[in-house]
């Protein structure tokens, strides 16, 4: 294996290095499909709540890193994944925590794992450990990993059709999001630290056509949307600043605004909003971000008020803002891979 690796790099210093440029230049300058309102309309009506709750309700469980649970929930998503056609694997470790060593699980879902470029769609699927109670965290993150898990299910049927091959679609599952005592640099984000890490060592062999290059794993990701803390009723949704896609946020309020005037959402007040906001947060985004990924943030600021409580349960989550939510990026994601139904 390193023989092989060694005569990869050697081959490639023998071709001009304008590949990676090419390959970057085609990330940066990507432009997301005109889909027509028709066929904006027929991508928002894939959304089906009633199929959301479904694949929900098996996530609405305690979910604390390293337990039975929380492994059958791996599993769950797992399953769900591959019956929606996608190739799956598992990130797995094991880190020191305040609580000793924990076994740990990233699962990454592809779509055509040859594209040499993707769109990820990320979400954490542990839950915080709040001491004498069960803690559900139904917001954090169990309905965004719903909202994943259904666009992947809406779209895998179709993602044949997308205009450019060379881009496909990816979930990511992560672990370990919550602190085990107090938030800190070592003790939080375990998962993503430990993917972004992986991927950032891991080396792809990459083409423009006429050259050979080497970039890393990490640089085959194009935007990296992570989405949390969905799910309560209205959520606010804003591009920040410093993530590197202020200009490509700028298309799910105006995705928004179209598909309320084609009479696909329902009426509640607007979810998505233009402009940029410094409020920025520590979440799974920043070991990736850190490494150069651009990032879309989906996080409602402020903080749902069932925060870190065990109010965030199934008991407050509303329907008509998930369904939104769910109907805006599945067609935002559409558009972005060029799918027309």
């Amino acid at each position: 294996m390193l023989r092989s690796l060694v005569v990869m790099v050697a081959a490639a210093t023998c071709f001009p290095v304008s590949a990676r440029a090419q390959w970057q230049i085609n990330q940066r300058s990507h432009q997301l499909a005109q889909l027509s309102d028709a066929s904006q309309l027929k991508v928002c009506q894939m959304t089906d709540i009633a199929v959301i709750k479904s694949i929900l309700k098996p996530l609405l469980v305690e979910r604390v890193v390293d337990t039975p649970g929380h492994k059958k929930v791996g599993e769950y998503l797992k399953s769900k994944a591959e019956e929606y056609g996608l190739q799956t694997e598992w990130d797995e470790f094991k880190a020191q925590t305040p609580y000793g060593i924990k076994h740990f699980r990233n699962l990454v879902a592809t779509y055509d794992a040859m594209a040499p470029r993707r769109i990820v769609l990320a979400c954490h699927y542990d839950s915080k450990i709040i001491r004498g109670q069960v803690f559900i965290a139904a917001t954090d993150s169990a309905v965004p990993c719903a909202i994943i898990l259904d666009i992947a299910r809406t779209l895998g049927p179709i993602i044949h059709q997308r205009s450019n091959k060379h881009i496909t679609l990816q979930l990511v599952f992560l672990d370990g999001e919550e602190a085990f005592v107090d938030w800190n640099e070592r003790d939080s984000l375990y998962g993503a630290r430990h993917l972004a890490d992986h991927w950032a060592r891991k080396w792809y062999p990459s083409t423009d056509g006429s050259s050979f290059d080497l970039n890393k794993e990490i640089d085959r990701i194009d935007v990296f949307m992570l989405l949390d803390l969905i799910g309560a009723a209205n959520p606010r949704l804003t591009s920040t600043v410093g993530h590197g896609t202020t200009a490509l946020f700028q298309d799910l309020p105006k995705t928004e605004d179209n598909l309320k005037n084609l009479g696909c959402l329902k009426h509640i007040p607007k979810i998505f909003f233009p402009g940029t906001s410094w409020a920025a947060v520590e979440d799974d985004h920043i070991p990736f971000m850190h490494k150069g990924v651009p990032i879309m943030h989906l996080i409602s600021v402020p903080f749902p008020s069932v925060w870190h409580t065990i109010r965030d349960n199934e008991s407050i989550l509303d329907y008509n803002s998930i369904e939104n939510v769910a109907s805006v990026v599945r067609v935002f994601v559409a558009k972005y891979l060029g799918i027309t139904p």
